[in-house]
């Protein structure tokens, strides 16, 4: 059964900032992987003094860096005109500082941050940077004193939003706290490299040696398409033993067992016997011997990078709609691959299915025959699929892998993806089939 999408269409303008984003960062390694090799070769062990000596100032330190260049190009005539006077004056400045701020060692410190898991593609995320100082030696450099907290090059999707970060005080044995908050244009796993908490030397022009956190991870998920009615017919089979961990629900219930009583429990539920053998109120729990089962199969064979976007976004909003009902999401197959998730029903979440998208890169075109072969293991247990394909002609693979599922007993739901349904995702229309 194919089902296009009937829906008032949106007016939108495809964005490029994707595009501007990588040409932005075309020399610089991707991943943290290439980030580490390129740190390890010949031209980066070349290049590293001059990005520490970089890095080693302020905003301020680098503004008066700017500066003094600009006057010392007007200062290159010595013969007419005095402004050379102001650029050694500003150089012994900048010089100065980077010599103060060599002897401001953070010692016995540490530097964490915390961050959400996962942050939909286009949000704000919040990277808390937390600075302790262990209890020192009663000296002089146990006082307490500024700090500033500099964070990572982001990758070529990621943007700094928000005023810079708070400089912080921090004495022996306290801790301070401040935020950063960034946004992200693309799905993945992004690994950023460390944040920095460093002293500040007079003038504010140039930092001490930098403590370093810890690298951090983030999800980038993809956003969740606004899906309220799927023409999906629901059916029903026999799973013997029940799911484990499965929520009570259902026209079929078996005894489990007894386990102790827990706050919202029904009352109906209490084991009166056990209550009164162990002094403690105790409840029967149930099985559910009968499922839907339902498995998305996402085809990812789009030329089209924003057909691509709006697929992915809607197998969201799919497994988010079906999660919220009865029924458990057993498989989510992205291209050739299939992945083992149950979400729904006490069994899983949400966040797992939507941490496997956002992962998801364009594949090559559908092979139905090979398809059906990987998930011949999981057909027997499963009563509906729901496919996200392409807008493509009739007779092809698409109609081959319906037909394939339909022979297996299963009820096959093809959801089209074109034009005018991306638009629809894309304007955060509601979804309705």
């Amino acid at each position: 059964m194919r089902i296009a999408f009937d829906s008032k269409t949106v007016d939108g303008v495809a964005s490029r900032t994707r595009r501007l984003a990588r040409l932005n960062h075309i020399l610089i390694p991707k991943t943290k992987a290439d980030r580490d090799r390129f740190r390890k070769g010949r031209l980066g062990r070349a290049v590293a003094p001059i990005i520490a000596l970089w890095g080693s100032l302020t905003d301020e330190g680098r503004t008066l860096v700017v500066v003094t260049t600009v006057v010392g190009a007007l200062a290159a005539d010595v013969q007419r005109t005095s402004a050379y006077f102001v650029f050694s004056m500003l150089v012994g400045l900048v010089l100065g500082s980077l010599a103060a701020a060599r002897s401001l060692r953070f010692e016995r410190a540490t530097v964490r941050v915390s961050v959400p898991r996962r942050v939909t593609v286009g949000e704000e995320v919040t990277f808390t940077v937390s600075c302790h100082r262990d209890e020192a030696i009663a000296d002089a450099r146990s006082d307490a004193f500024a700090l500033r907290v500099r964070g990572p090059f982001l990758t070529w999707d990621g943007s700094w939003t928000g005023p810079p970060p708070d400089e912080l005080v921090v004495g022996p044995g306290e801790r301070g706290a401040t935020s950063m908050r960034a946004r992200f244009i693309a799905r993945g796993l992004h690994h950023l490299d460390s944040f920095t908490a460093a002293r500040v030397a007079p003038l504010g022009l140039a930092c001490g040696p930098r403590v370093s956190s810890d690298g951090v991870k983030v999800h980038v998920v993809p956003r969740i398409a606004n899906v309220v009615r799927l023409p999906v017919a629901m059916a029903t089979r026999h799973q013997p033993g029940g799911v484990a961990l499965a929520s009570k629900a259902g026209e079929s219930m078996d005894l489990l067992g007894v386990r102790p009583y827990r706050p919202g429990d029904a009352v109906r539920d209490l084991h009166a016997r056990t209550w009164a053998r162990t002094g403690k109120p105790a409840v029967r729990e149930y099985q559910q011997e009968y499922f839907t089962r339902v498995g998305v199969v996402l085809d990812t064979s789009m030329r089209d990078a924003e057909l691509l976007e709006a697929a992915i976004e809607l197998a969201a909003g799919v497994v988010a709609h079906l999660s919220r009902g009865e029924a458990l999401i057993d498989v989510l197959v992205v291209g050739e691959t299939v992945h083992e998730l149950t979400v729904g029903r006490s069994l899983g979440w949400l966040d797992q299915a939507l941490e496997l998208l956002a992962a998801v890169e364009a594949s090559p075109k559908l092979d139905a025959s090979r398809l059906v072969a990987r998930l011949e293991p999981h057909l027997a247990q499963l009563s509906t699929v729901v496919v996200i394909v392409p807008s493509a002609p009739a007779d092809s693979e698409q109609e081959l892998l319906e037909r394939k599922l339909k022979d297996r007993g299963l009820v096959c739901t093809m959801l089209v993806m074109d034009g005018r349904l991306a638009k629809a995702i894309r304007g955060g229309e509601a979804l309705a089939w």
